[in-house]
Formats: structure tokens, C-alpha cells, sequence
């Protein structure tokens, strides 16, 4: 019997015994995990998935892929080259058990992947955490998703900040986002005001 699961935007055909390189998992070497986005075991086919399948597995080790080079070259008047490398996480599972049904109170952790945190997703989330919690800023002429994006990283949430600015807190945050004027020009000051009212 074979199974064909789903993980990390991937599908496998599996048998009992078989060992696969998936993205990587959150879990240790010696962990058993299961997969539980089944398309497919045996005789039933999923729609999308089956309900109650699933598929057990012992996490043998945290490994990197294959070194994969990007060479771009630009030729004629821009004369650049750029060459990038990356080796992809990666988590070796051999499969133990198939499960055509009952999975889903087994009682084994489930295979989850972990969530990329690099320096360029952190103003995004910290921004999106600011805007659930803020005041509408795009609420304000001249302010669109982009500069209301530069305005959250910036710490700047409520009306109620930009209603009590002075002359001074205008210049800087004006040089320090440089918004070139716009901040007096489409009077952010008095329209917080009465956005606040």
C-alpha cells in the first residue's frame, strides 16, 4: 500500500520504510511526527484530503541541501554581475507507519514547518501589528498603503500623535521619512484633529 501526502507545497508517494528529504519540519532527531494533508492511500482518494488518514514518520536528522548558485549578468552598457548562493533547510523523515484511518486521535505531534524570521519580514510584522492596533492612517490625504507602511515602522499609530506634532516634531519626522513638505502641505495636524473629534 502507498500514500501520496502534502507538505511544505510538495506531494510524495510513500511506502512504509521509505526515506524523504522534506522542507524543514519543527521537531528533533528521534521525534515521530505525522503528516496528516493526505491525498491519496490505498483506495480512497481524497477530496482534497482523506479524512482520518494519515502518515507516521521518525525524524532521522536536520540536514542542507545542495549548494544552488544564481549567476545574473547583465551585458552591453551595465557591464554587472551578481552571484548568490543558498542551500535549502531541509528534515530527513523515514516513514514507519500508514494510517488509513484514525489519525487524527493517535495522539502523534503534527509535522508543521517552521515559519522563515529574517531581518526584512520583521518592519513588515511589527507594522502590521501597529496598524491592528493604531488608528487608520490612510484616513489622511496623500496617505496610501506605502506611506502608511513607512509611517507605522516609524512608530507613528493614532491621530492622536499626529494631532499633537509641533513645528519641530514636523521637520524631523518630514527629514526622517522624507515626505518633502507633505506632512503641512495636506495638513495632517488639523485633519487628525478632527478625525479624533
Amino acid at each position: 500500500m502507498f500514500a501520496v501526502l502534502k507538505t511544505g507545497g510538495k506531494q510524495y508517494k510513500v511506502t512504509s520504510g521509505d526515506v524523504l528529504r522534506v522542507e524543514k519540519l519543527v521537531a528533533e532527531a528521534g521525534d515521530t511526527v505525522q503528516f496528516n494533508d493526505i491525498l491519496m492511500i490505498g483506495d480512497a482518494i481524497g477530496a482534497p484530503f482523506v479524512e482520518g488518514a494519515g502518515v507516521q514518520a521518525e525524524v532521522i536528522d536536520q540536514i542542507k541541501g545542495d549548494k544552488v548558485i544564481n549567476f545574473v549578468r547583465r551585458r552591453r552598457k551595465h557591464s554587472s554581475k551578481r552571484t548568490k548562493g543558498h542551500r535549502q533547510k531541509l528534515t530527513l523523515v523515514r516513514v514507519t507507519e500508514l494510517l488509513t484511518e484514525g489519525a487524527d486521535k493517535s495522539g502523534v505531534k503534527a509535522a508543521t514547518g517552521s515559519a522563515p524570521r529574517d531581518a526584512a519580514a520583521a518592519p513588515a510584522a511589527k507594522a502590521k501589528k501597529a496598524a491592528a492596533s493604531g488608528d487608520d492612517l490612510k484616513k489622511l490625504s496623500g496617505v496610501g498603503p506605502a506611506l502608511e507602511k513607512k509611517l507605522l515602522g516609524a512608530g507613528i499609530t493614532s491621530f492622536a500623535q499626529i494631532a499633537g506634532w509641533s513645528d519641530a516634531d514636523i521637520a524631523r519626522i518630514d527629514e526622517e521619512l522624507g515626505l518633502k513638505g507633505k506632512i503641512e502641505k495636506e495638513g495632517w495636524v488639523a485633519q487628525s484633529k478632527d478625525l479624533q473629534a
